[in-house]
């Protein structure tokens, strides 16, 4: 198998990944993921996708990853692994779409206008 690549993007991050066969180490940014995602939450979406596969310690995946929160980027690598996995086995495209885990979430945060104060808040009303 050679190395496969997609992407996968969250709002303003976007995930860069590169899978190739081996002992399933996960490295996002040059580092550990469980270093550069702390919370047990975040870990979990990263590797969601391996589990509900049953190919956790099958596959290397390096990740670069920019842009956005924490929670955007662990959600843009779970796109791109998917992506990828699908890309190896088309099996596992029936087991991961009912998951919701391939649809790219298109929401984005909304555009301040001009003449408010938010994207939807408006100034202060005064009648007199």
């Amino acid at each position: 198998m050679d190395v496969i690549h997609t992407i996968g993007r969250r709002k303003t991050s976007v995930a860069r990944i590169f899978v190739s066969e081996g002992k399933g180490e996960i490295t996002v940014n040059k580092k550990k993921y469980n270093d550069y995602f702390p919370t047990s939450t975040l870990q979990y979406k990263v590797i969601q996708p391996l589990a509900l596969t049953d190919t956790e310690g099958n596959y290397d995946i390096k990740v670069t990853v920019v842009g956005g929160g924490s929670n955007g980027q662990a959600e843009a690598v779970r796109l791109a692994v998917s992506r990828a996995l699908c890309q190896i086995n088309e099996e596992h495209r029936l087991v991961l779409k009912p998951e919701g885990l391939l649809t790219r979430d298109p929401r984005m945060v909304e555009r301040k206008k001009f003449g408010q104060k938010k994207a939807r808040k408006k100034f202060q009303f005064s009648k007199r």
